[in-house]
This record gives structure tokens, sequence and C-alpha cells, in this order.
């Protein structure tokens, strides 16, 4: 019985030691890291939490620069063409042709897409509803006293896909701050 418990024990301090050391170099595989530098300087460029950056690209399209939504959304942060070109047209991007497959291009609209709502409705988390849902869908929630006890921030998301999206854009954010937060490793 002594040969067991101590053979359960070795083996269960194994996988502890293992654990500690492959945790970040397993979920650096689950959280990959591209444009960094883009990412970085765009997301300071418009003030924008690089984390959350990483997190919202993550969610969208997994970093794949190609990802195209059936509903027409391209690229990294997955725009639309008409976000893309209100955005030109309020921001004074001057972009001529747009092309939402640039990760810089993709990258910097979707900041200043974000950084757009982030001053508009004052709560990452409300914020982050507009991204998914569109501000027309937010601003009428924001109206019913169901979803929202003082007219600015949601306390109730009603769209399941949008209140799943917050969470997962929210967790990943959180997850890239954790692995790529602090340099060391």
């Amino acid at each position: 019985m002594k040969k067991i418990t101590r053979k359960i024990t070795i083996a269960l301090l194994i996988v502890f030691i293992l654990t500690i050391f492959l945790y970040k170099p397993v979920m650096k595989m689950y959280y990959p890291l591209k444009h960094e530098v883009l990412i970085e300087n765009i997301s300071s460029k418009y003030n924008v939490d690089k984390y959350l950056v990483m997190g919202v690209i993550s969610a969208e399209s997994r970093f794949d620069i190609n990802a195209k939504s059936h509903k027409g959304a391209k690229g990294l942060m997955q725009l639309t063409d008409s976000t893309a070109m209100w955005c030109n047209n309020n921001f004074n991007l001057n972009y001529k042709n747009i092309d939402l497959f640039s990760a810089e291009t993709n990258i910097e609209i979707g900041c200043i897409y974000l950084e757009y709502l982030i001053d508009t409705y004052e709560s990452i988390e409300t914020a982050l509803a507009a991204y998914n849902a569109g501000p027309g869908n937010v601003n009428k929630w924001l109206k019913n006293e169901n979803y929202s006890k003082d007219g600015k921030t949601l306390d109730v998301i009603p769209y399941g896909e949008t209140k799943d999206y917050v969470e997962k854009v929210t967790k990943r954010r959180n997850s890239y701050f954790e692995l790529y937060g602090n340099k060391k490793s």
C-alpha cells in the first residue's frame, strides 16, 4: 500500500511540476500573438488598451488576416465596408481605397472604431456589445429599463450571441494580459 501511495504522490508531483512549467507555453499556443508591433503602435496612437485589441482580434478572426464572415465583415477585426467607410469619413482618415485585408488598415480602423465606441458608451462592456450588435441595437437597449437602469450602461445584454461575445473578448483580453503583459516570460 505504501508503494502505491508513494507512486501516486510522485506522479502527482510530476504532473504539478509539468503544469507549472508548461502552462504559459501551452496557453501561448492557444492565444497566439501576431502583429504585435502594429497592435502596440496603433492602439497606443488611439488610446485603446492593446490587450483589448488582442482580445477582439482573437475573438473575431483568431488572427487570420483573410477571415471573412457570412455578413461580409473582413480581416483581423472583422470590419464591414460600411463601418470602415463611416470611420474614414467621420475621422478624416483619407483612405482612397480601404483594404480591410491589410493588417495595418484593419487594426487602425478597428482601433478608431473601438475608441469611438468606448468614448460614446463610457463602458468597455457596452462598447463591446455595440461593436458586435451595432450601436443602433445598443441604443435601443439603453432606453429599455429591463436592460439598463441608468440609460448609459447595459446591465443585461438581451442577445445571447452578443452577451457571449462580450464575455469571450473580456476573457481573451485578460488571457493576453496574463500571458504577454509581463515581457519577462
